[in-house]
């Protein structure tokens, strides 16, 4: 029978678990986090809960906070376990189980609540996990698009946010007033210089209605830039039997991910922060370039595989990198066309970095699956793909790989695979991204039209070339004449 997890049970469980001997009634609040996914706690919680079990940083607890519906049912699911997390590492050499004590409450999801949480003089980070298309840029212009509804309310009406960054201005304000110091606000989103971004966000919030306000936000709060690296896939019931069968453990929000983690982080923390070098995260003064490595090499890898394995059929990210064409293509476009966008970075070997990530997603323990990799693609694109497609561009170097990856994800778009199966929408302009990819029938180029997405990229010719090219490839002959086309050379 397998037991429900709760800190009542864990000296109970299979002497394999690993689980917190540190005392979690004595650890105080310190960080609050908002977006309390599977990443986060696979990545972040993890790192906290090491760090405890070495008997440091115990007043640098967490405290989880959501904005959404669905953050209530989990923390709903959350509390009934004492904010535990089973985490299940998917090593192919075998399988490893902990439980996460690192969190120790969970705001009420609700504005004042979450405000009420980050206006605590104990809360020295308030950290987010809020998605690539949480943070409300404008395409065009690479600011913050003031024309979305949510940013329009939160500007007339500061004190009723609906935003987490309504939220966390209304907590500065609380702050300030009573004297106490900023917190740091620190972004863990796939997102490039992921702090300037949300600074950006933050600080152009406030500005809509308070511009003193907004240059002292500015002026005093840190916004440091980090690289955050774990695959995860989402729960199913698949990784929920995986965790009662192998470990006898009754978890309805567990975790799996892959046995890999990096963090690289910006070291601008001025009230403080966890000494996480010594669970192995990395502090730096400019994480800029092993950012940029990871987005365009992991994540911008996953989008290559993302949409040709759809097309063809393909479930689970392992099966695709079986398929000796689909490996050969995200090979053949990284080294082609990705990686020579990089700059080096001392002590990097970016060949090596690229044969971690092929073992990585060739991985079958992970589960991870194509569906979760095309997920969300007009906010994934523009962060992953469109920039490498920019700088090679501006440097006059090659792009029909770039442009195929953008074909295959039209014709995703259009929401059948090759063989006439229905793909479920799973991004929130779905609608609008299969009006434009139905459009490229007639004119190849109509779905670049999607200006929210492709902004000034739109309107280069050689851009526009190559895509029509490899699209109408892509119609006429199918997605393996495509890959083949491109693996020739």
């Amino acid at each position: 029978m397998a037991m429900a997890l709760a800190q009542s049970t864990l000296n109970d469980l299979a002497p394999d678990v690993v689980h917190p001997g540190y005392d979690r009634a004595g650890l105080r609040p310190g960080i609050l986090h908002v977006g309390i996914g599977n990443f986060h706690r696979a990545h972040m919680a993890w790192y906290l809960d090491r760090l405890f079990a070495q008997g440091e940083g115990h007043d640098w607890a967490l405290i989880g906070a959501g904005v959404r519906p669905g953050d209530a049912l989990m923390r709903e699911k959350l509390q009934k376990q004492d904010w535990l997390t089973t985490l299940v590492e998917l090593d192919p050499k075998g399988l490893n189980a902990r439980v996460i004590g690192s969190m120790v409450d969970f705001a009420k999801v609700e504005p004042q609540a979450v405000i009420a949480a980050m206006s605590d003089p104990a809360i020295r980070i308030v950290s987010l996990t809020i998605t690539e298309g949480g943070y409300y840029v404008d395409a065009t212009t690479g600011g913050l698009d003031t024309d979305h509804p949510d940013i329009a309310h939160d500007a007339k009406g500061p004190a009723l946010p609906r935003t987490v960054f309504g939220m966390i201005l209304s907590a500065l304000r609380n702050r300030r007033k009573a004297g106490v110091a900023p917190f740091t606000v620190m972004s863990c989103d796939n997102l490039p210089e992921n702090g300037h971004v949300c600074a950006r966000t933050v600080i152009g919030l406030a500005g809509l209605s308070d511009p003193a306000f907004a240059n002292w936000v500015q002026e005093n709060v840190a916004f440091p830039n980090s690289m955050v690296d774990c695959i995860t896939p989402a729960t199913s019931d698949r990784e929920r039997a995986l965790v009662r069968d192998s470990f006898g453990i009754e978890d309805p929000v567990p975790v799996v991910c892959e046995p890999f983690r990096q963090w690289v982080l910006e070291d601008n923390f001025p009230q403080g922060r966890p000494p996480l070098e010594m669970v192995g995260a990395e502090f730096v003064a400019d994480v800029s370039r092993h950012e940029l490595m990871k987005l365009r090499i992991l994540n911008g890898g996953h989008a290559a595989i993302a949409y040709p394995s759809a097309l063809l059929g393909h479930h689970f990210v392992h099966d695709a990198m079986a398929d000796p064409q689909i490996e050969a293509w995200l090979r053949a476009l990284e080294i082609r066309e990705i990686i020579p966008t990089l700059t080096p970075i001392e002590g990097v070997g970016y060949g090596d970095y690229l044969e971690l990530i092929v073992d990585r997603f060739a991985n079958p323990k992970i589960g991870d699956t194509i569906a979760r990799l095309c997920l969300d693609g007009s906010n994934r694109q523009p962060k992953f793909i469109l920039p490498t497609v920019q700088d090679a561009l501006a440097d006059d170097r090659a792009i029909d790989g770039l442009a195929q990856e953008i074909a295959f994800w039209c014709r995703y778009c259009e929401r059948t695979d090759e063989q006439g199966q229905e793909i479920p929408p799973n991004d929130d302009n779905h609608d609008v991204l299969r009006e434009f990819a139905l459009a490229s029938r007639r004119n190849p180029v109509a779905f670049l039209g999607n200006r929210t997405v492709f902004g000034p990229l739109a309107d280069d010719t050689r851009f526009q070339e190559a895509f029509a090219r490899k699209l109408t490839l892509l119609y006429e002959q199918g997605t393996r004449a495509a890959l083949d086309t491109y693996l020739a050379g």
